[in-house]
């Protein structure tokens, strides 16, 4: 195969954002694709295969970890990725993303980071808390102002994107003024961009509720295969200024093993990883997707949908209209189903 035209694309991040009608965070020949620090920022996870895909590490320690994450980050930055995803409760996500971009000297002008506040990182360095929560989630200010300033501290200079992590119709955080007050802030004085993540059955309702705000500049949800219920919202997003960001677009690795996408991946002669990444891309919502890859292996793997996307928004749309009605969940099903999986 040839290389792809974003292994050698020029990006610069001071370019994108005074171009109107062009989106701030993908310029052109950089791909769709960014890659999420969720399983790489801490030992344990809930992504399927999780022992087998770190079985090369003798150790989980937080040193270990940080080499093995920056392996990852280098594969990502030479194959022309330059959207990085990481949060306060993903454990050393936002330390392991800052040592890397400085040991790499990579600055804020050919990379964006994306982070996030509002869960607290409760594991200890643990996978096995004995029942406890590996996160806790606290969207008053109080923890925003806690959250902001470590997040300063180790991306200050960094940081183009600050977001919700996971805002809900129950948190009430879209509705805390003083919240919102000191988001807008951030924005004015520090210039980061805003945005907000979303999860659960209300995805959809959580995002009109945060439109109304025009304070938000992107939006992070899940959509995948089995949970789309949040896609006619998502195009609402896109068609209101917003830069889409997709997260778990392979259901924390549930997707890899339904027969239906293994089916229509051999059909096509491709990765089943790359089919279902790019039939999130292929989507008219125009997200940028994050790869989850914990390996070098698995991200090059990944890499297969960013041609294989243009395809099924052309010649082989059939396919993916078929894996779209037949893959399809409950979103209660979905949520359901997740919330059952064993951090590992």
């Amino acid at each position: 195969m040839a290389e792809p035209a974003h292994k050698t694309a020029k990006f610069v991040v001071g370019d994108i954002a005074s171009r109107p009608g062009e989106s701030w965070l993908v310029a052109a020949g950089v791909p769709r694709l960014g890659l999420g620090l969720a399983a790489l920022g801490r030992p344990g996870y809930i992504n399927t295969g999780r022992k087998s895909d770190l079985a090369n590490l003798e150790d989980r320690t937080p040193e270990a970890m940080k080499m093995h994450a920056w392996k990852v980050l280098d594969a990502a930055w030479a194959a022309g990725v330059r959207y990085f995803d990481c949060a306060r409760s993903y454990g050393l996500s936002e330390q392991f993303l800052a040592g890397w971009l400085d040991a790499r000297t990579i600055d804020c002008q050919t990379a964006v980071v994306g982070s996030k506040w509002g869960y607290r990182y409760t594991a200890d360095w643990k996978i096995d808390t004995g029942g406890a929560p590996h996160e806790v989630k606290d969207h008053s200010l109080t923890h925003l102002e806690e959250q902001l300033s470590e997040t300063k501290k180790l991306l200050g200079g960094k940081i183009r994107l600050y977001q919700i992590h996971s805002a809900t119709i129950e948190s009430r955080v879209l509705e805390n003024t003083e919240v919102l007050d000191r988001l807008r802030q951030v924005r004015d004085v520090d210039g980061w961009r805003l945005g907000l993540s979303l999860s659960g059955t209300a995805q959809a309702a959580t995002l009109e509720k945060a439109l109304d705000t025009q304070l938000f500049d992107s939006v992070q949800a899940t959509w995948n295969l089995f949970e789309q219920s949040a896609g006619d919202a998502l195009l609402k997003a896109k068609q209101a200024g917003l830069q889409v960001i997709v997260k778990e677009a392979m259901a924390n690795g549930r997707l890899l093993k339904c027969d239906a996408l293994i089916e229509a991946a051999a059909e096509l002669a491709v990765a089943p990883d790359a089919l279902a990444l790019a039939a999130v891309m292929a989507q008219p919502f125009e997200p940028m997707v994050l790869s989850g890859a914990v390996t070098t292996d698995q991200f090059q793997s990944n890499l297969g949908a960013i041609e294989l996307a243009d395809a099924l928004r052309g010649d082989k749309a059939a396919v993916l209209q078929r894996l779209m009605q037949d893959l399809r969940h409950d979103a209660d099903d979905y949520w359901k189903d997740r919330s059952a999986l064993t951090w590992n």
